[in-house]
Parts: structure tokens; sequence; C-alpha cells
């Protein structure tokens, strides 16, 4: 991955995190939409770009890796309590065994994801560049969830912007372990390349699926919500 990326992957989810103090009365009806891109576009690109990748070298078993993914996802969120697809539960600040189990599982999820983005190759560079975008974009209404969650629940605004800047380097940090450790002979990202990103795959299918299937009373904000998926679904198709 290139330096101008891990850039990306952390100034993007500061500045979304951040916003939240700057939008807090209209907060969550630009969490509702940008969850609706998002979902939108990670859905695209796994049926378009990614699930076409890991498919291609005719491994048999690879689906195998895909449902690992997705329920990994299943049991992140029995921690996170769903705050990957944007649900936020305000708990009591002086209980800290849930910051901690949130976070935990939060930074997880965001580690496996980068690890993918770590391998370089001609012929993967565009499924890579598709991963790349599908995270940072996932990662906006994330981090703006994680700091209104924080904010709502009591913690300080430099204790919750710490959270964030964690949260922050954990896609990063998933990518320089996996190269790390491929370039010290304790594994050859090569030969599991289709295997992680088969797990990322189906992390982003259940992330995406809960995201798109979630339904809302507001009718006129179903609307907005359509375009705002049918937009992110275009873009997602165009991304390579």
């Amino acid at each position: 991955m290139e330096t101008y990326q891990y850039f990306i992957l952390f100034i993007s989810v500061m500045l979304s995190g951040a916003a939240f103090f700057l939008v807090k009365s209209s907060g969550k009806y630009f969490l509702k939409l940008s969850l609706a891109f998002s979902g939108s576009f990670l859905f695209a690109i796994s049926i378009l770009h990614l699930i076409p990748s890991v498919y291609i070298n005719n491994d048999e078993k690879i689906g195998i890796f895909v449902l690992v993914g997705f329920f990994i996802q299943i049991m992140l969120e029995y921690f996170s309590e769903g705050i990957e697809h944007g649900h936020i539960h305000v708990h009591n600040h002086h209980s800290q065994a849930f910051p901690l189990t949130m976070m935990i599982s939060l930074c997880l999820h965001s580690f496996l994801e980068g690890m993918p983005l770590s391998y370089h190759s001609h012929a993967h560079d565009d499924h890579n560049h598709s991963l790349f975008w599908g995270i940072a974009l996932h990662h906006l209404p994330v981090a703006f969830a994680l700091v209104s969650m924080l904010s709502e629940s009591g913690i300080k605004k430099r204790n919750a912007l710490l959270w964030l800047a964690l949260f922050a380097c954990m896609a990063p940090l998933g990518s320089i372990v996996s190269h790390v450790l491929s370039e010290g002979a304790l594994m050859n990202i090569a030969d599991i390349y289709d295997k992680l990103m088969a797990v990322v795959i189906g992390i982003f299918l259940h992330i995406s699926t809960t995201i798109l299937f979630e339904s809302n009373n507001d009718h006129r904000f179903n609307l907005y919500k359509l375009g705002t998926i049918l937009v992110g679904g275009f873009m997602g198709y165009l991304i390579s």
C-alpha cells in the first residue's frame, strides 16, 4: 500500500469523527444517509469486483472463507453492538467494560479489513484499489457513529478523539503487520491473499446487507435512502 493511502485511511476517519462536533443537530440524518451510501458501495464492489477476484483461481473451498468472514462479523458485533452499521447504544461512561469491549471488537474488525491491502501484484492491483476505497468509505460513518456514541455516553471530547485515533490506525496497522509477517517469512501473503480477501468479503457482505435491509418508518426518508443507495451502487460499479 502506498504512503498516501495510509494517510487517507487515517485522516478520513479523523475528519469524519471530528465532524460530529460540528453537525450534532443533523448528525443522525447525515449518519443514516452516509451509511446507506457506504452499504450500497460495499455491496456493489463485493459483488462486481472482489468476489470475482477470489474465484478466478478456481479454488473450490474459497467460499468457506467468505462464510468465515461473515460469521466473524456476527461474533464481533456481539461485542460492538452493531456500531459498524450505525447502531448507537449509549451507555453510562462509568461502565469501563463497555468502551473496552466495543473498541477491541471495532479495532479487530478494521485490522482484518486492512490485512489484504499489503499485497502488491499487477493481477490484484485493481481489486486492492476497490478494497481500499471500500474500507475508506465504510469507515467514514463508522467513525461518526463512534464519536457520537462516546460523546453521548459522557466521555470527554479529548478522550473520544483518542479512541477515534486508535480506530483510525487499525486498518493501516493491519496492512503493515501483514507486510512485516510476509517479509519475515512467517507467512507468504501471496499464498493466503485470496483467503484473506474472502474473509473481508464475508465481513463486507454482512455489514452491507444489514445496512441495506434495515427499514425506516419515515417513507420520505426511505425515498432519499433509495436514491443514496442507487448512487452508492453506481459508484461501486464505476470504481476499479
